[in-house]
């Protein structure tokens, strides 16, 4: 540039600036050189009297090329407001640099230009068209004017692979390079890794190895890009073995190479081998670190996330939206409050893209950790909702007990016009059954059909029955089961069989167990519920025929663990755990609590326990639940009425239930148990649940 504003002020001095060929020579090294300054361009342009076609063609070329569509959109309306009439140039120069936004905004208006000058026939314009309307999700608008094309551009065939591909109809995609083979026009590589895009969505083997196979034939040469699309697409068809000879025989191997086959073991199930491969890349950005993350999630190893989540940000990477939500799905699941709080913090700070799958997962994060209130605030500073926001509050009070809230959310969202599907009800039906109200269950059951046209799933019929289950309505409960119009499934007969425990009905509770383990042999919650049920209503002989099938068959008990996040660290305690490293001071406190619970009137509940064991040993057993060390280990961790927060695997026995009643009385703390079925907000000796679970 400053070799030609010298030559320039040369042209100016020697008094040859009007010849017209030297203004088109100096702006069309502007416009068109890598180099080239724009604003210099426009100055030139200003001082030429009569610009031709070609001059103003040039302008709108360059702002093209430095993507500034708006600018060149601009520049074509001086350019008609001046009586310069386009040409065949005009229009392929104009439409070529159009963002997305650009082509909605004013595509259909250049097209009808088009039209206007006649042009609509032009190879170089229909396929500008074509490209233009792809770009910007009008895929049907683009496949109109491409069949009025010849037909024989290869380009205008990739612009339409891609566009469909974009608007993730990939089905048409595959079909449209099955047509293209039979008008005889060639594929690209470009073509080519459209085409292997969508077999991988499509998990279309056949086709991919075509493609493999037409690339080997030396139809068109190899490249890194057409390498990384073969791998992905054998990876994503479950190939693993043809993936990984190809990433082994790659001379040169990109960021992309490693995180597609990374993705390839996480996809197939190999998360170890997924992370060998992981800790072996050069370089990693946002997208391989979540692809690993995304991998331990799919597998629900919530804590390995955050540890990752922790090594990612000690090698000063920036996470996006699509991280974000990941992290906060494993705060979710772990109750980890303090990480997602974090999480949320940090999203403010560093201006991460704050978008609505991220406003719904925070949402659903706190509502998991029992924090309505922080949920609720997220939900009111949101300018846009949609479906997924409002059945995430909706499930979200129900899960914590709060059915009022719930579906109160649910007619502020009818209000709103917004539908609800088939989730909002799951949500709704277990409001309902979270507080006990059965009349309003069964009409939001016959209203979702009537008013919606959602036809109940197993899932709704689960709610049902757990509803009325619950309300001792269990022959009523028996009787939806018999008139399902679908085969019911273990959640079904396991909320029949909840229901059982509670109302202590050891004939309708064996039925349940019956068709439980029918379905699924090996569940051992089943015949430990099946014991509790038996031990409460005193019928030891049966007991004892279920712990020695237990044993004849190798049927194990799952072992009850309790997570608690202290200080952004989330600790994992087993029933009679010793291993945490304040085990001595966990159990110490441990007993300090059972004693003073004494004072207060607490009598150990043995009631759900094997009869074939002393009392002491009862005792001694519930006192070494998972819930009661992770309660000892808050107590000792954390400031006074700071709340506590355990997340348990398991239903909280009854004995743990009392107890935690009374801790948060004698302390004055809030203990917050999120178990397998509800939450349980536990203050001042009192439960949400009121004893309901």
């Amino acid at each position: 540039m400053d070799q030609l504003k010298q030559t320039h002020s040369q042209i100016i001095q020697k008094g040859v600036a009007s010849e017209p060929i030297l203004h088109s020579k100096i702006i069309a090294f502007c416009c068109t050189n890598k180099a080239g300054c724009m604003n210099y361009a426009r100055y030139v342009f200003d001082t030429v009297p009569e610009p031709n076609v070609y001059i103003w063609n040039t302008m709108i070329k360059g702002y093209t090329r430095i993507n500034c569509p708006n600018y060149a959109v601009s520049f074509y309306k001086e350019m008609l407001e001046k009586n310069i009439k386009p040409d065949t140039y005009t229009f392929p120069f104009l439409l070529k640099g159009y963002t997305s936004d650009a082509a909605l905004q004013c595509g259909k208006q250049v097209h009808a230009h088009v039209c206007k000058f006649g042009f609509d026939s032009n190879l170089f314009v229909q396929r500008a068209l074509v490209c233009m309307y792809s770009l910007c999700g009008q895929i049907d608008i683009a496949c109109v004017v491409f069949d009025m094309s010849t037909k024989t551009d290869v380009v205008s065939w990739n612009a339409m692979i891609s566009g469909y591909n974009r608007s993730k109809r990939f089905d048409e995609s595959r079909k449209f390079f099955d047509a293209m083979g039979r008008k005889g026009v060639l594929p690209t590589s470009v073509t080519l890794v459209s085409v292997l895009s969508a077999c991988s969505k499509l998990k279309d083997l056949e086709t991919g190895k075509w493609v493999h196979q037409y690339i080997m034939n030396g139809n068109v040469d190899p490249s890194l890009i057409l390498e990384n699309a073969l791998i992905d697409m054998y990876a994503a068809c479950g190939a693993m073995d043809v993936a990984l000879g190809i990433f082994e025989s790659m001379t040169k191997r990109d960021l992309i190479s490693w995180t597609v086959i990374v993705k390839g073991f996480v996809n197939s199930g190999q998360i170890d081998v997924a992370r060998k491969y992981f800790d072996q890349m050069p370089e990693r950005d946002s997208v391989s670190w979540t692809a690993m993350i995304d991998g331990y999630l799919r597998f629900n190893n919530f804590k390995e996330v955050l540890i990752l989540f922790r090594e990612m940000q000690t090698e000063k990477l920036n996470p996006d939206e699509f991280t974000m939500v990941s992290i906060l799905t494993a705060c979710a699941q772990l109750g980890a409050l303090q990480v997602g709080e974090w999480v949320e913090t940090y999203i403010d700070k560093n201006q991460v893209k704050n978008d609505i799958y991220v406003a719904n997962a925070l949402i659903d994060m706190y509502f998991k950790c029992g924090n309505t209130e922080k949920a609720v605030r997220v939900f009111d500073k949101l300018a846009c909702r949609d479906k997924f926001t409002w059945t995430a509050m909706i499930v979200g009070f129900a899960i914590n007990g709060q059915g009022k809230e719930a579906l109160d959310m649910l007619s502020d969202m009818l209000r709103a016009s917004i539908s609800p599907d088939d989730v909002t009800y799951i949500g709704v039906l277990c409001a309902c059954t979270h507080n006990g109200m059965v009349n309003e269950g069964r009409n939001f059951f016959s209203s979702m059909t009537l008013d919606h046209g959602i036809e109940p799933s197993v899932a709704h019929y689960g709610c049902m029955v757990d509803l009325l289950g619950r309300a001792g309505h269990l022959t009523e409960a028996l009787e939806v089961i018999k008139k399902m119009p679908m085969e019911p499934n273990s959640i079904v007969w396991g909320a029949l069989l909840g229901a059982c425990r509670v109302h202590k009905n050891v004939e309708m509770a064996e039925i349940a167990a019956k068709e439980l383990l029918q379905l699924e042999p090996d569940n051992g919650a089943v015949c430990v519920l099946l014991c509790n049920i038996y031990a409460v209503c005193n019928k030891l002989e049966n007991q004892r025929e279920v712990r020695h099938m237990m044993m004849e068959r190798g049927i194990k008990k799952t072992p009850g663990c309790s997570l608690i996040e202290m200080n952004g660290i989330v600790h994992e305690f087993v029933a009679g755990d010793q291993s945490h490293p304040q085990s001595e001071e966990i159990y110490s406190k441990l007993e300090e609590i059972m004693e003073g619970l004494k004072f207060a009137g607490y009598l150990c509940n043995t009631s759900e326990l094997s009869l074939d064991i002393g009392e002491e040993e009862k005792e001694n057993a519930l006192n070494r639940h998972s819930e009661k060390l992770a309660i000892a280990f808050g107590l000792i961790s954390s400031e006074p009425r700071v709340t506590i927060r355990i997340v348990k695997n398991l239903r909280i026995c009854v004995d743990c239930h009392h107890v935690a009643k009374l801790v948060s009385r004698i302390y004055d703390r809030e203990v917050i148990v999120r178990d397998r079925t509800r939450f349980h907000h536990f203050r001042s000796g009192s439960c949400s649940c009121k004893d309901y679970w």
